[in-house]
């Protein structure tokens, strides 16, 4: 056997050393490129949610500061502190704006922090939409990305801040780059340049979340102020209302009923065909119909604002704004009727627990809700229950019979989104518990079916539409009432997916509908047109100016 030469023998732990060295040597600088492009990446991406251009030749002064701090940082645990703390500020930034960026989707309108509380609607529908399960993956997948930004960040930060400290290169390149950035921030600032080579995205990010926050601060006095102006306020019970003695009065709010609904390609034609049949129906039940539009607070869902607004006379556009007036003692329509003597009932059948401003400020003596209206049909999405099911409920158990006046809001959420699946209509009669719709849901696309084309989506969303207007239409046929007096209207216009559709407004119809002939000489200087559907020339309001024009109308002046 042959005996290996000494410098064979002796020569290869230093080859395997070195080839060991090399190999560390190449993850180490792979470490920290990828280090690098996480400092470079991540705090320009809330730019990119905010409607900036391609990241190319930016550079973060968030990540410059970071990087700069910690190289001089001669301490192991505040250089950890800070990387922390840099990880968090980037990812809140990140957090902020793609909220931001949903609202401005969704809603048409930027996200103020004041108002998160929401954020536990959105899980709602979208829960509603995929099924809880799947929403929750979601929301643990969201929060697992959150937990890994804020530490990559913070990894990142301190890795390049250990090459600096510790190569003369790394603090060349560094001061190189902070030179470039301050020379580019002289020649196009960051937060005044639309695409600067010296970006603070993150920073602009945080900072217009704290200046919508002051601003809506500020605006708490304005709302304050329109609170307190009320005409109504402490007017006589026995002046309120006095032209609809012995009226039964139903607010019927259709979700999503905009004016793209009537207007928007691919939806109108269906719902203004459902429309003209309902003016030619109730022509013959001898009703009469008065249309015009009203202009919403809110656009692409939170309807309690658009809902708060026409109820109270104030203008209500935020969750702020909205906490603050059902904290006053602002006088509702709701509560007026109820002082006037009126039975005031909510049915509200999207809600599944008490609601506690239903009675301390709209000063409703009944609610109902989806617990209490003995429905044992199939939940279609979101609309728990199905409109027609929830008129007929509400016929059946405040209207027949022998009963004094009775004043209603009625939410109609079949045309909430993600509309689908869809409910039809089964004759008046053989409505039942519900259980006659257990076989429809099955023969209605899914939503997730439906949400993977846009032109589907406004398809559904104006079927939906056409089924809530069907609904109430069988309502007034089947209701032997000749005191009834409907006040139907829109919420706010769809999501942006459907809005697109149409003109861009935040206008939504509506309509008052009765047999009386003095109900139409009571509104007679409104100017409405005649029939379901308002003309291009019918009056436009704002949705604040409605609590007043109706209570002038039918009441006294106070």
């Amino acid at each position: 056997m042959n005996t290996p030469a000494p410098d064979e023998r002796f020569g290869a732990a230093p080859a395997t050393a070195s080839r060991s060295a090399r190999r560390r040597r190449i993850v180490a600088g792979l470490a920290t490129a990828g280090a690098i492009t996480v400092l470079v990446a991540l705090p320009l991406v809330p730019g990119l949610l905010g409607g900036g251009g391609a990241p190319l030749l930016r550079i973060p002064v968030e990540s410059l500061v970071a990087v700069a701090v910690l190289a001089i940082l001669p301490w192991r645990m505040p250089r950890i502190a800070l990387a922390a703390a840099f990880g968090l500020f980037v990812t809140l930034a990140l957090v902020l704006a793609g909220i931001d960026r949903g609202y401005e989707s969704a809603l048409g309108i930027p996200f103020v922090p004041l108002d998160w509380p929401q954020l536990a609607d959105a899980y709602g529908v979208v829960a509603d939409a995929i099924g809880q399960p799947l929403a929750n993956v979601l929301v643990a997948a969201i929060a697992l990305v959150i937990a890994a930004c804020i530490a990559g960040l913070a990894w990142a930060a301190i890795r390049v801040a250990g090459v600096v400290r510790s190569s003369s290169d790394g603090r060349a390149v560094l001061a190189a780059t902070t030179a470039v950035w301050v020379a580019a921030a002289l020649v196009a600032p960051p937060l005044r340049t639309t695409d600067p080579v010296a970006a603070a995205a993150s920073v602009g990010s945080v900072g217009t979340a704290v200046s919508r926050t002051m601003s809506a601060l500020h605006e708490q006095a304005a709302v304050a102020r329109d609170i307190a102006d009320d005409p109504y306020a402490g007017a006589p019970a026995d002046r309120l209302l006095t032209a609809l003695r012995g009226k039964d009065v139903v607010i019927a709010f259709v979700e999503s009923y905009g004016r793209v609904a009537l207007e928007g390609d691919g939806i109108a034609e269906g719902v203004r065909g459902v429309l003209r049949d309902g003016d030619t129906a109730l022509a013959a039940d001898g009703y009469t119909a008065q249309s015009a539009w009203l202009t919403s607070p809110t656009f692409g869902g939170r309807s309690w604002l658009a809902h708060s607004t026409l109820q109270s006379g104030v203008w209500i556009d935020s969750q702020t704004a909205y906490e603050q007036v059902v904290a006053s003692d602002r006088l509702t329509l709701a509560r007026a009727f109820a002082d006037a003597g009126w039975r005031t009932v909510a049915d509200v059948p999207s809600n599944t627990r008490a609601w506690d401003e239903g009675a301390t400020f709209y000063g409703y003596g009944a609610q109902l809700d989806a617990n209490d209206v003995g429905y044992r049909g199939p939940k279609f999405g979101y609309a728990r229950i199905p409109d027609q099911y929830t008129l007929k409920h509400f016929a059946d158990t405040e209207l027949a019979g022998a009963h004094g006046p009775v004043m209603a809001e009625i939410d109609l959420v079949s045309s909430h989104t993600p509309w689908a699946p869809l409910p039809q209509l089964v004759p008046w009669d053989a409505v039942g518990d519900g259980s006659v719709y257990d076989a429809q849901p099955a023969h209605s696309r899914t939503a997730s079916a439906v949400w993977h084309d846009p032109r589907t989506v406004q398809q559904y969303y104006g079927l939906s539409v056409q089924y809530s207007l069907r609904a109430l239409m069988s309502f007034l046929q089947n209701v032997d009432d000749p005191d009834l007096v409907v006040v139907v209207l829109g919420d706010h216009q769809p999501a942006s997916v459907v809005s697109d559709a149409g003109p861009a407004s935040h206008d939504v119809p509506i309509t008052v509908i009765a047999r009386d002939p003095a109900v139409f000489a009571a509104i007679t200087e409104w100017g409405w047109s005649p029939g379901l559907r308002p003309t291009d020339a019918a009056p436009v309001w704002r949705m604040d100016a409605f609590r007043d024009r109706f209570l002038d109308a039918f009441s006294p002046a106070p």
